[in-house]
C-alpha cells in the first residue's frame, strides 16, 4: 500500500467513525448519565424576559424540561421567579403591556395557569420590588402567582435549600 492510499484509508476510517458516533448520539439522546441515581431535582428559574414571545418560548421549554424529567423517572421541584421586565407580562393591566405583546401575554397567562397545576411546579412567584420598579400594581398580578417581598432574597433562600439556579 502506498503512503497516499494509507492516508486516504486512514481519513476514510476517521470519517466513518465520526459518522457512526453522530448516529449513535442522535439515536440515544437522553439524560441518563446526568440523572443517574437521582430521584428528584430542585430548580429555581430567575425569569426576567420582557419580550412576550421569548418569555412564552422560555416557559414552553421549562415545561418541556419538567415533562422530560418526569418521563425519565425524576421528580422535578420547580419554582418560577418573575422579576424585572417580565413583571409587565404576568399582570392583567393591558396598558402596561406593549400592544404588540398583548396576544402573547394572554397565551403566557394561559400557560402559567396550566403550569401552576402541573406536577412538579411548586411555586410561581412575583417580586414586589419589581412590581414597584415596573410601575405595575400588586392587585394586577396574575392569579396563581404569589407575590414575594424580594425575589433576590427568595432566590438566595432556594439556593441555600439546594435548588439549582437557572436564568433562562
Amino acid at each position: 500500500m502506498t503512503l497516499r492510499n494509507a492516508i486516504v484509508t486512514f481519513l476514510a476510517l476517521i470519517g466513518l467513525a465520526a459518522a457512526a458516533s453522530q448516529g449513535a448520539l442522535a439515536g440515544a439522546a437522553d439524560d441518563r448519565l446526568a440523572l443517574a441515581d437521582l430521584k428528584e431535582v430542585k430548580v429555581a428559574f430567575d425569569i426576567r424576559e420582557g419580550d412576550a414571545k421569548k418569555l412564552l418560548n422560555g416557559l414552553n421549554v421549562i415545561d418541556e424540561t419538567r415533562e422530560s424529567l418526569i418521563r425519565q423517572g425524576v421528580t422535578p421541584r420547580i419554582v418560577l421567579a418573575f422579576r424585572g421586565p417580565a413583571t409587565r407580562l404576568v399582570q392583567t393591566d393591558p396598558e402596561k403591556i406593549k400592544p404588540e405583546d398583548r396576544e402573547a401575554a394572554a397565551r403566557i397567562a394561559a400557560k402559567l395557569t396550566q403550569m401552576s397545576a402541573a406536577a412538579g411546579v411548586e411555586s410561581l412567584e412575583q417580586c414586589s420590588v419589581a412590581i414597584r420598579l415596573q410601575e405595575t400594581r400588586l392587585e394586577n398580578v396574575l392569579p396563581g402567582i404569589k407575590v414575594v417581598g424580594n425575589s433576590w432574597i427568595s432566590l438566595m433562600a432556594y439556593q441555600a435549600k439546594g435548588y439549582a439556579y437557572i436564568a433562562p
